[in-house]
Parts: structure tokens; C-alpha cells; sequence
């Protein structure tokens, strides 16, 4: 009976142990792997956003003959306003 209960104990023993050392290694690689995770989002925002913004950049070149037009007009209305205004006074100092 002392030589079952002795057995028991160091089964139990070894099963601690090793449950302890699964518990380092699952710490560990999780820490690793987040830590990976953490840089694969930080790449992925600033080649996203590389992508994104030379995608608008041909998004606007693309729209630039259909929005050409308005903005010739725009610029002649500007024109025309700013050419009605009189210039401001000039106040002599005295």
C-alpha cells in the first residue's frame, strides 16, 4: 500500500511538472506570437495605407477629365470676381 500511495505521489509529481512546463511553453509562444501579430498589423496599416493612397491618387488622375470642366468654370467665376473688386485705399500716414 505504501509502495501504491509513493507511486501515486510521483505520478502526481510528474504531472505538476510537466503541466507547469506546458504552462511556460504556452506563455512564451502566446507572448511570441502576439508580439508577431502586433508587427504583422503595424506592416499591414502602413502598406495599406501606401495602397490606399496611391489608389486615390489614381482614382483622382482617373476623374480629372470629368471634373476638368467644373473646375475651368469655377476658375472663371473666380476671375471675374476677383477682377470686379476694386483694390482697398491706401491711406496715406501723416
Amino acid at each position: 500500500m505504501i509502495a501504491l500511495s509513493v507511486l501515486a505521489a510521483v505520478v502526481g509529481v510528474l504531472w505538476l511538472v510537466g503541466s507547469l512546463i506546458g504552462l511556460m511553453f504556452k506563455l512564451t509562444f502566446g507572448l511570441v506570437s502576439a508580439l508577431f501579430g502586433v508587427v504583422a498589423g503595424v506592416l499591414g496599416l502602413v502598406f495599406g495605407g501606401v495602397a490606399l493612397l496611391v489608389a486615390v491618387a489614381l482614382a483622382m488622375l482617373a476623374l480629372l477629365p470629368m471634373c476638368l470642366p467644373v473646375l475651368l468654370v469655377v476658375a472663371l467665376v473666380w476671375a471675374i470676381a476677383r477682377s470686379a473688386q476694386r483694390p482697398a485705399p491706401i491711406l496715406a500716414a501723416r
